[in-house]
């Protein structure tokens, strides 16, 4: 009886690790092969992510009007939206591209193409990326939105072998940048005086300095009366630490909340990160860390020092959310908008073909993610962009130069990726 025991034992052991093995393979993860960063689809096999951004009928309403250029020409070409979704989805193909990046439709993810989800949780909870307000990330109620948006958007998609993850966010402020020159520290203190992310602003310093004000004053040169009446930041040296120190503690809170929040309500797929923009403080770089990929969104010729650099700090696969080259002979105003203008579309071509080969001769670049589908109405969209970012003009016809680059250029990709497995080049 003993050894039968035994024998079963060994059988449910194995069985247990049959079913977690197959589970495993049922959906899209990361992983590293030969010093070598790849996603891993749901049949093992390894992939770059080559995404287009915003793969919508109805993208972009001009500014301060229900009018949408767009949709209105693709109304007149296709009898309805779903004949639109199969024929883009057969572009997107055809063009070498193999996943449904941010703020695409949903109808387009029920169509068999991997695809990506992104949730807004900071905007959900009250953070404003236009007007760079910050989330209180100390707030209950972002742990309660982080929990309800993730049970109403994840757990009804935790078992879809053609999702391959989630982004929490896009472009939150981390500190000063183009939004404003205030420290992390500085809006938390700016906060009301009722706000959980004000008090532990202030409860932070008050450990930091034991309690002095004194001492306080004396690291930032100030003269604050006590720690409830702080100056709004100050210039030294202790004061860009302390914000450095605070915006660790923040960051991390954000992201740890976010991950365990997806990954309660989804345990199969991948939390992707909140999108960095640029610049991005190192601080808030590193607490992404906590996501199975760190996004950012780069608009640079080449985006190589940016990724080599976001991979230092947080040794985390990473994913390219957003770029894009804006031809001047569009017929486009690109007076709005990021990223780097060309002269033409065979300058546009040139320029995609080199982001993309450099980009994936980065052993941690695990893909791309091209904004966007359709370019914005000259007239601009909510908040004023009105540039050549499409793929296809508003009239859904494809910059033919363009886009034959870009196919050549994403089949080539996963190449030039796997030949870093075989020269050593970690």
């Amino acid at each position: 009886m003993r050894i039968r025991f035994r024998h079963l034992w060994l059988l449910a052991l194995l069985f247990c690790l049959v079913a977690a093995l197959n589970a495993q393979g049922q959906y899209f993860r990361v992983e590293q092969r030969s010093g070598v960063w790849w996603f891993i689809d749901p049949s093992g096999h390894p992939m770059i992510s080559a995404g287009v951004d915003q793969i919508s009928y109805a993208p972009d309403r001009i500014r301060g009007t229900q009018i949408d250029p767009y949709e209105q020409n693709v109304a007149k070409i296709y009898s309805n939206e779903s004949r639109w979704a199969t024929a883009s989805l057969a572009r997107l193909r055809e063009w070498g591209f193999n996943t449904i990046g941010a703020w695409s439709d949903p109808d387009v993810w029920k169509r068999g193409v991997p695809y990506t989800v992104i949730l807004n949780i900071a905007a959900q909870a009250g953070a404003n990326w236009q007007k760079g307000i910050p989330v209180d990330v100390y707030d209950p109620r972002f742990e309660r939105e982080a929990q309800e948006i993730t049970q109403r958007m994840c757990a009804p998609r935790a078992h879809d072998p053609n999702l391959i993850g989630y982004f929490s966010d896009n472009e939150l402020r981390w500190g000063p940048d183009w939004r404003g020159p205030q420290t992390m520290l500085a809006m938390y203190l700016a906060l009301p005086s009722s706000a959980p992310g004000r008090k532990q602003a202030i409860n932070f310093l008050r450990k930091k300095y034991a309690g002095s004000i004194d001492a306080l004053n004396r690291a930032w040169n100030t003269h604050a009366t006590s720690f409830n009446r702080l100056p709004p930041g100050a210039t030294t040296a202790a004061y860009q630490a302390d914000s450095a120190d605070f915006l660790r503690q923040m960051a991390t809170r954000y992201f740890e909340v976010c991950a365990r929040a997806i990954h309660a309500a989804d345990p199969n797929h991948l939390y992707l990160g909140s999108r960095f923009s640029l610049p991005a403080q190192d601080v808030a770089i590193e607490a992404g860390h906590l996501a199975d990929v760190v996004s950012i969104n780069i608009y640079r010729f080449d985006p190589r020092p940016i990724v080599e650099h976001v991979y230092a700090l947080t040794h985390k696969p990473v994913l390219i959310t957003e770029f894009a080259f804006r031809a001047e002979n569009s017929g486009l105003p690109n007076t709005q908008g990021a990223g780097p203008k060309v002269p033409d579309q065979a300058a546009r071509a040139r320029a995609y073909k080199n982001y993309i080969t450099w980009l994936e001769s980065l052993p941690e670049a695990v893909g791309y993610h091209w904004f966007k589908w359709c370019d914005e109405p000259k007239q601009g969209r909510f908040d004023g962009e009105n540039s050549n970012y499409g793929l296809v003009n508003i009239n859904d016809q494809p910059y033919a130069e363009f886009v034959e680059a870009v196919r050549a250029a994403n089949h080539e990709a996963a190449e030039t990726h796997k030949a870093l497995m075989k020269s050593g080049k970690r």
